[in-house]
């Protein structure tokens, strides 16, 4: 059997550019290794002088003038670090959904437009598939901003370089770490959870750590590379740059390799720290994973006392991956300069593994309009001789139909023609049937539609719901901490249903006679009504916070925490990096339809005791309900009467209230890009704190604490 396409695997680092071409010989199942580059940088791109796009076309100019590129695929990488790299465990779900819930991940996850990066997932190991749901999977999400991958790709297309694959440089080393160190094979089962390994690539001016079995892969990017240690020495020794790179090189061969040692022990200090760090972190939530072996690569590795710094104190074996064990080819492994930077050859090793199909991973963050371009572009020849084919054989019917057709006669063709005439009435009989049929099938979709309509929208419903739950009031501070239910910012919500309205206008027309809940709203929201099918939602809930002003108690606390965030365009809890958009899911008229205080009720912050010495009854909790209208002191009860045991209790109010809002459910592509309210200047903090603009929430009675009761009914259902 004919041998594999060529595949050149090209790596441009900030040192230099290094490639390697393989072919993968199926009849000897063995990669091998026909010709490799190593072509330095005359700069380091990150140094303030250097000029990286020019750096880089010059490497790639004299990469091909020195080797032949046609007829092979090429394989590019992107560092790491200016991508996002996440590992999600999926829940049981059907195997055919797992599309839907990882895009719906995917907007979770990834901090911009999905419009705006290139992204591809892929189902990692340890899942199983059980009757048609994938159970226990891990996904991993990979993406990267466009701007990223065209500047990447824009130096090889300038050359006119057809890429074939773009892939994150520590993919790339897992596939070299799985195919060369652990010797796993595409489609290979294995056996139980194997034994972790650790890859860690220093370059110039970070490290990638990458932690995988072949099933699993955890990624992280260390902050620091082989430029730290050289500006060690030009701090330490007071060395210009240039020389003190060459002593870091040739640190056994100075004059005093002590003094050298000494000046580079704070970076290999901080080195092991930040490793120490990952792995310490990755066995915090890998607990059953166990770490065997270190494997170094890059050429920063090739610092002298590094690998035994590291196995000293990270108490782990720590191999240089100076031999490719998986790869023969004398002409390239033997090769001097090969040699002296094999360390820095696998991450070109591992892309042009999965561009042979080597390699459990397949995804690529090539440009899809690229790959469709090319995938047509590759199937016009075919078209073409398809095309001459059928042109071909049209040509030579034609010609026999016509010498046919000089032979007919009606005496030959009569009997014939009324066949055809018998034909075409059994036809149309049949085409009747089958229009008939059609209709109902039709009608069938379309009540087939009705049944499963809200599947569309049901990941909306997801947003709707996340959208409340970020929204309720957080404890924060010394909150957090406290015993005391009237100072928690704690909402209890005991109900949420929603109703479908034809038009959700009906229930605004309801909603403006009752004047107390209209008074709930923003200003804009009361003098525009909601239009359309909709649904409006109903929370009931309830809250103990009695806070010293109007706004921290009763229906104040309310409006100023949850009915002021369901009124914002977008809303994020502190620390929160992704907003909830309220108004772009079309969430809008929240107010307070219900609301009223309580009896007051005994509350025991820190227990009761039963006897003197006695435990606790618990954590805290509720006690008997006193008579309506009793104030609210803090007093010494007594417990236990024949010893005199005492224990605080305190008199608080539950205060319980209704709100509703208006959703009507609006698709990605339809939801606003910026705030209408915002820009008429109307949906300032104060309309959204205090809907009436005044200086006091809506009456409440003194004696209840309820609003009146006629002006504050629940909706009619």
């Amino acid at each position: 059997m004919a041998d594999s396409q060529a595949v050149w695997g090209i790596d441009i680092g900030q040192a230099g550019l290094k490639a390697i071409r393989l072919r993968y010989a199926e009849a000897a199942d063995q990669v091998i290794a026909i010709a490799f580059d190593y072509i330095p940088h005359a700069k380091i791109l990150s140094q303030p002088d250097a000029v990286p796009d020019e750096l880089i076309q010059t490497a790639l100019s004299t990469f091909l003038s020195r080797n032949q590129l046609k007829g092979d695929l090429v394989a590019i990488s992107v560092p790491g670090q200016s991508a996002l790299t996440r590992f999600i465990q999926l829940p049981p779900v059907e195997s055919s959904k797992v599309d839907e819930i990882v895009r719906y991940e995917a907007k979770q996850q990834i901090p911009f437009a999905l419009e705006d990066v290139i992204w591809d997932y892929q189902t990692l190991g340890g899942g199983i598939e059980e009757s048609g749901y994938m159970l226990g999977a891990e996904v991993g999400l990979f993406a990267m901003k466009k701007e990223g991958i065209h500047s990447a790709m824009k130096p090889f297309l300038a050359n006119k370089m057809e890429v074939e694959l773009v892939q994150l440089a520590p993919l790339a080393l897992h596939n070299f770490l799985c195919f060369d160190q652990i010797g796993i094979r595409p489609g290979q089962i294995l056996d139980g959870e194997p034994d972790h390994m650790i890859v860690l690539d220093m370059g110039t001016d970070n490290t990638t750590l990458l932690v995988t079995n072949g099933n699993k892969i955890w990624v992280r990017n260390v902050p620091i590379g082989g430029n730290h240690f050289t500006r060690a020495l030009t701090k330490e020794m007071k060395l210009t740059f240039a020389k003190a790179e060459h002593l870091k090189c040739n640190a056994t061969k100075a004059p005093d390799p002590r003094a050298v040692f000494q000046a580079l022990r704070p970076v290999f200090n901080d080195y092991v720290a930040e490793i120490q760090r990952s792995i310490g972190y990755f066995s915090s939530v890998n607990r059953d994973s166990k770490i065997t072996k270190i494997v170094g690569a890059g050429n920063g590795f090739k610092l002298a006392g590094l690998q035994k710094f590291l196995q000293q104190n990270l108490q782990y074996e720590v191999e240089r991956a100076d031999s490719l064990q998986a790869l023969v080819g004398d002409t390239v492994l033997n090769a001097p300069l090969f040699q002296e930077n094999v360390l820095s050859f696998a991450v070109p090793y591992g892309l042009a593994l999965q561009a042979l199909k080597l390699s459990r991973i397949h995804t690529t963050l090539l440009p899809p309009e690229i790959a469709t371009a090319r995938k047509i572009r590759r199937k016009k020849p075919w078209a073409v001789a398809t095309a001459a084919t059928l042109l071909f054989g049209l040509s030579l019917s034609t010609a026999g139909y016509s010498n046919v057709a000089s032979s007919v006669s009606e005496k030959r063709f009569g009997e014939a023609e009324k066949k055809v005439e018998a034909l075409k009435t059994v036809e149309t009989n049949f085409k009747r049937d089958f229009d008939g049929e059609k209709t109902k099938n039709t009608k069938l979709k379309e009540d087939g539609v009705k049944l499963v309509t809200n599947l569309d929208t049901r990941e909306m419903w997801l947003e709707v719901y996340r959208a409340v739950s970020e929204c309720l009031p957080r404890d924060v501070g010394d909150q957090q901490d406290s015993e005391d239910i009237t100072q928690k910012n704690r909402v209890n919500i005991k109900s949420i249903t929603a109703k479908k309205y034809a038009d959700v206008s009906k229930w605004f027309d309801e909603t403006k006679a009752k004047s107390a809940v209209l008074d709930t709203m923003i200003k804009p929201d009361r003098e525009t009504g909601p239009k359309g099918i909709g649904y409006v939602f109903t929370l009931v809930a309830e809250h103990y916070r009695n806070g010293p002003d109007d706004n921290t108690q009763g229906l104040g606390f309310v409006q100023s925490t949850l009915l002021q965030n369901l009124n914002k365009f977008e809303f994020a809890q502190p620390g929160t990096p992704q907003p909830v958009p309220i108004r772009k899911l079309g969430l809008s008229h929240a107010c307070v339809t219900i609301q009223k205080k309580q009896p007051n009720i005994e509350y025991y912050p820190r227990g009761k005791k039963t006897a003197a010495g006695g435990a606790k009854t618990g954590p805290g909790g509720f006690g008997a309900r006193p008579m309506p209208g009793n104030p609210m002191p803090v007093a010494k009860s007594p417990y236990g009467k024949k010893d005199g045991e005492q224990s605080d209790k305190k008199i608080i109010s539950r205060f319980d209230f209704t709100i509703q809002f208006c959703w009507i459910p609006t698709a990605n592509d339809k939801r606003l890009a910026e705030d209408p309210l915002k820009a008429a200047g109307t949906n300032d903090a104060a309309n959204l704190s205090n809907p009436n603009g005044a200086a006091a929430s809506p009456a409440v009675s003194p004696s209840t604490g309820a609003t009146p009761a006629a002006s504050l009914t629940p909706p009619t259902k």
